[in-house]
């Protein structure tokens, strides 16, 4: 478990006032939570996240001007990583696996139980995932079983060869390179040739974007 820090900085981002003023009155009763400011909208969101840089920002999902998910596209591009909790009555699976795609750390059913919210806020504070109502430590297993439903449609390629779609397969069972070279009797410096090739077919930068890619685009080999 990572060190936890003595007061955790919250913006709450939701344009139902009560919502906010129970939430907020929630949270502050909390050992360690602070909430450092409030947003209605998603411009204001991004607003905040700016200018009080909080550690969590707690994000409903459907807001005018701009939504959680749009407001979530924005966020991804700033510098300051907050961690933020989708806070939503109801979404579909799609909504939930392009949230974790744009980095959302956490999606949390507002009817969740209050034990529920403090304990995914800790979670994300302690580098988790947390989805629908429990803790996620394989975050791509979670968006493989999301997207089964979309197991059957066609794959495509990417211009891919078989050797580096057994790669890509790998790279998303969480294997190394020097596992990955033991299993295909090659060396490390041959995977990493054909991770270089991959990521620049597919537009990947890291492994985590290629197995995110990969699962995204039903592209995925058994390994």
């Amino acid at each position: 478990m990572a060190d936890r820090p003595a007061n955790v900085r919250i913006v709450i981002a939701d344009d139902h006032t009560l919502f906010r003023d129970g939430l907020r009155r929630l949270l502050e009763s909390e050992p360690g939570f602070h909430v450092v400011g409030e947003a209605t909208d998603g411009i204001e969101a991004i607003e905040r996240v700016k200018s009080l840089q909080p550690d969590i920002l707690l994000l409903d999902v459907a807001m005018p001007r701009l939504t959680g998910l749009a407001a979530l596209e924005q966020l991804s591009a700033l510098s300051h990583s907050v961690r933020t909790i989708l806070l939503t009555a109801s979404i579909e699976k799609p909504q939930i696996v392009t949230a974790l795609q744009l980095g959302a750390r956490g999606v949390v059913m507002k009817d969740t139980a209050t034990s529920q919210l403090l304990k995914s806020i800790w979670c994300v504070m302690d580098g988790q995932h947390w989805v629908g109502r429990e803790a996620v430590n394989d975050l791509i297993e979670t968006l493989r079983k999301l997207m089964a439903s979309d197991a059957a449609g066609p794959k495509k390629g990417f211009g891919l060869t078989k050797r580096e779609l057994d790669i890509v397969g790998a790279v998303v069972a969480g294997y190394a390179n020097k596992e990955i070279a033991k299993s295909f009797s090659i060396s490390e410096e041959t995977v990493k040739h054909h991770l270089t090739n991959i990521f620049n077919k597919v537009g990947a930068s890291n492994r985590l974007e290629l197995a995110l890619f990969a699962v995204r685009h039903n592209i995925v080999q058994d390994f």
